[in-house]
């Protein structure tokens, strides 16, 4: 639609607009990163700030944005003369998920390059964005190389282009704001502390805000310019309110005792760097500048710290985000004020409880001073309960272990808490796939070393400009070539091949019946799956966790890239009953062939967490160990790369892991083998276990 929403019609969602405010008053703060379940109006609100945001003066026909009073020296379209320049509005640029490097960043202008003989530099959507937003919806989804080349830019203020004989260098200052649903993967700690501050949103759980919403969104979908138009003056006034904060903000004084509550408030909760220091002492002072005050006070640092720490104090992936706010009260408390702090300031006019549909007040809430973390709720607020829910466990986490329908042969045992998860050897599948970009297998990636050219296959992607120009070489003279640019022609063109790394779907099958059920034992299973799951996460694969006990197997956890998800479902695994191995084995076989059909192109790598034993065949019947053999089998001529995590222990060992494994075609390795160098390689060598057992089979055979 041409009509945006508006900013302050956006119901609820205080810490949000808050957050995307302060961002608005000073950029320097470094940006937003909102975590939330879907349709919480992440995207509705980061599409409606640049609404609120003062025009910007331009040079005239600069592509690169430069302000007329000081252009950039090294802009690529300068020397740029002294002289009135034109304003335009704040620009809002979208980065797709999808996105290449060059849409990124800028490339070679191919077409003049080839046609006049020249190099010319096409900017990108970071040039696009300067003195703007750029705004990354999924952000957790955009590939590794997209994300360090954007967050490099947002921490420097320039892009740096070396590339293809092109070296450019041009500013590149923005308001950065990523969303993101926790359930379909996290980002890694040391990108999530790029951010400046960070959000988690949650849909209310009161009828009468949950009614607003509804009301307001059908509204606006029924006639959008007239519900602008509603709402023209509360936006007018915040946009207002924003350039008074811009121009108060080098006013703010920043004291002793305000650096000193930053400081030992990251001290006390073990803040990795000093990132975490310079960014709330920002936040702090645009609180203050928001607030249309001139001094930093104890409230501005701690609301400060509710939004610049809690993503920072993560140390892995199943940590969750959030911030003792007692223990931030208690270490706030040990500094005195230097003077006493100033009478409360009035509030501000604003729309009264007759406004349009009700809102309650602007977009913090209504009020000089933002909300506090342990203030009064606004009446379109959450309710604190609620958020603090939400941070406390995934979205999609069970509230309970839930025991088997199924007969279990035996009682259930409470689930017991992981080992201390360790750092595992890469396991990859073999061969070279074209999987989703990831840091696990070998695979031809869209970005990589290049390994030769190709002509291209349909839509051509990554143009291999020395080959295409061998290509079209030989035929100069016979195309008439008379200038410097080459002649080139639709057959000349080669695509870049490429070498990376790809992720792949890690299906985990975790044998929770009455044989692993010794608390010790299963201890250190759990700890040895979350190890690996720790392990999918760094290299970006997706995971599924099925589980088996009684009489069937069920998929805990279907493929997702939410490893903090597996981890939930892991830790409250109960155990007991028997053994349905092959029942295990073909849920397997099951969600591998969807997940096939879903997503063709990603490699799955099964990893088998047994003892081996086979007592139960469940609804098929028959002879338990002679199933599963079979079981197995099937996901070897299906071509799954397997490997088995032996759980058994004891000094009497019956080695039916292992006979699991050659039924697989894949190896088996000892728990205890899984710190040891012995596990290098062992799923790289899958293909090879597999070729010998085919040749055992055909020796058998003949």
């Amino acid at each position: 639609m041409s009509t945006p929403y508006p900013f302050t019609a956006v119901v609820g969602q205080t810490d949000l607009r808050l957050a995307l405010l302060l961002n608005a008053v000073s950029p320097a703060v470094g940006g937003v990163l909102v975590r939330g379940e879907k349709g919480t109006a992440k995207s509705t609100a980061v599409r409606a700030l640049s609404a609120l945001l003062p025009q910007v003066d331009v040079v005239p026909g600069c592509r690169f944005s430069c302000a007329p009073a000081a252009p950039d020296p090294a802009c690529p379209d300068g020397p740029h003369e002294p002289g009135p320049g034109a304003a335009r509005p704040a620009r809002m640029v979208e980065l797709p998920v999808g996105a290449s490097e060059d849409r990124l960043v800028g490339a070679l202008d191919i077409e003049r390059a080839l046609a006049e003989g020249v190099k010319a530099f096409e900017p990108g959507l970071l040039a696009d964005a300067h003195r703007g937003i750029l705004y990354v919806d999924e952000v957790n989804l955009l590939h590794d190389h997209l994300i360090d080349l954007l967050l490099d830019a947002a921490a420097m203020g320039a892009s740096y282009v070396e590339r293809e004989g092109v070296s450019v260098r041009h500013a590149a200052r923005f308001l950065l704001v990523g969303t993101m649903n926790p359930e379909e993967g996290e980002l890694r700690p040391q990108l999530l502390d790029r951010f400046g501050l960070t959000v988690e949103v949650a849909a209310s759980r009161e009828p009468a805000q949950r009614v607003e919403v509804v009301r307001r969104r059908l509204a606006y979908e029924d006639d959008p310019a007239g519900f602008a138009t509603r709402w023209a003056d509360d936006e007018h006034e915040v946009r207002a309110r924003v350039v008074a904060a811009r121009a108060l903000l080098p006013q703010v004084r920043l004291g002793d005792t305000a650096l000193l509550r930053i400081a030992a408030t990251c001290a006390g909760f073990e803040v990795d760097g000093m990132r975490a220091d310079i960014v709330m002492a920002r936040t702090a002072t645009a609180l203050a500048a928001w607030a249309g005050r001139t001094e930093v006070l104890k409230e501005d640092v701690r609301q400060a710290a509710l939004l610049a720490l809690p993503h920072r104090r993560r140390r892995n992936p199943f940590d969750a985000p959030g911030l003792d706010e007692d223990k931030l009260d208690e270490i706030l408390d040990r500094f005195e004020d230097e003077e006493p702090e100033p009478e409360p300031e009035p509030e501000p006019e604003g729309p009264d409880d007759s406004g349009p549909d009700d809102d309650g007040g602007g977009p913090d809430g209504g009020g000089g001073v933002p909300p506090q973390g342990n203030g009064p709720q606004t009446s379109d607020a959450p309710p604190e309960s609620e958020s603090e829910s939400t941070e406390s466990a995934p979205a999609d986490a069970p509230e309970a272990p839930q025991p088997s329908s199924q007969g279990a042969g035996g009682p259930e045992q409470a689930a017991v808490r992981a080992a201390e998860p360790f750092r595992t050897k890469m396991l990859s599948v073999p061969g070279l796939g074209e999987g989703a970009a990831g840091r696990r297998s070998r695979a031809c990636t869209a970005h990589g070393r290049t390994t030769g050219a190709q002509r291209p296959r349909g839509q051509l992607t990554k143009l291999h400009l020395a080959a295409t120009v061998h290509a079209a070489a030989p035929h100069q003279k016979a195309r008439g070539r008379d200038g410097r640019g080459l002649v080139i022609r639709k057959d000349d063109l080669r695509q870049a091949t490429r070498e990376g790394r790809e992720g792949n779907l890690v299906l985990f099958v975790v044998d929770a019946s009455g044989s692993m059920a010794a608390r010790q034992r299963m201890s250190a299973v759990k700890g040895a799956v979350l190890s690996l799951l720790l392990d999918a996460y760094q290299r970006r694969d997706k995971v599924g966790l099925i589980t088996f006990r009684g009489a069937t197997a069920e998929l805990a956890l279907p493929p997702t890239s939410s490893v903090d998800a597996a981890a939930a479902r892991l830790e409250k695994l109960p155990t007991g009953g028997r053994t349905p191995l092959a029942a295990g084995l073909l849920k397997a076989h099951e969600v591998l062939r969807i997940e096939r059909l879903r997503d063709p192109s990603r490699r799955p790598l099964l990893v088998v967490v047994t003892d081996g034993r086979a007592t139960s065949a469940g609804a098929v019947g028959g002879d338990p160990r002679e199933l599963s053999g079979r079981s197995a089998r099937l996901l070897q001529a299906a071509g799954v790369a397997s490997v088995v995590v032996d759980c058994e222990t004891g000094p009497v060992r019956l080695g039916l892991a292992g006979v699991l494994a050659t039924d697989l075609g894949g190896p088996a390795v000892t728990l205890d083998g899984l710190r040891a160098d012995s596990l290098a390689g062992l799923v790289k060598n899958v293909r090879t276990a597999v070729t010998s057992s085919a040749s055992d089979s055909t020796r058998r055979a003949a």
